[in-house]
């Protein structure tokens, strides 16, 4: 799939893909936590992971990445976001569906600034929000 073929950003944005998450996707790193928060969903929706190991701290990395094929996401929500010269909050909700079940991930993630670029560094799951039906 190219950005051509959804112009909508799957970030819920409601700008056209190529002029939101997917200049980040090309290789301009993302300004902002939230910015990079929004460009790692999309990611998660196109299915790249590339970007989304390109982007996710070194230190904190996975040595491999395993995309689940049949899980589509279907809407972000970001609940609280904030950014200092350093480090960085994003607080969303993620929906998802896979055949018959949906449901959303709440995550808060921590962001930090390094090489003058933010990278994903690790975050913490809600269990009581995070849900399946």
């Amino acid at each position: 799939m190219t950005m051509a073929d959804d112009p909508t950003c799957p970030c819920g944005s409601a700008s056209p893909l190529a002029a939101c998450c997917g200049v980040h996707l090309a290789g301009i790193p993302a300004p902002t936590p939230e910015a990079l928060m929004r460009s790692r969903y999309t990611a998660f929706a196109r299915g790249d992971a590339r970007y989304l190991e390109q982007t996710w701290h070194p230190g904190t990395r996975p040595e491999h990445l395993d995309l689940e094929p049949d899980l589509r996401w279907t809407g972000l929500e970001i609940v609280a976001a904030e950014a200092g010269p350093k480090r960085g909050t994003v607080e969303f909700r993620a929906h998802w569906t896979d055949g018959r079940t949906w449901g959303v991930l709440h995550e808060r993630s921590r962001f930090v600034r390094q090489s003058d670029r933010w990278w994903y560094l690790d975050g913490v799951i809600d269990p009581e929000v995070t849900s399946a039906r």
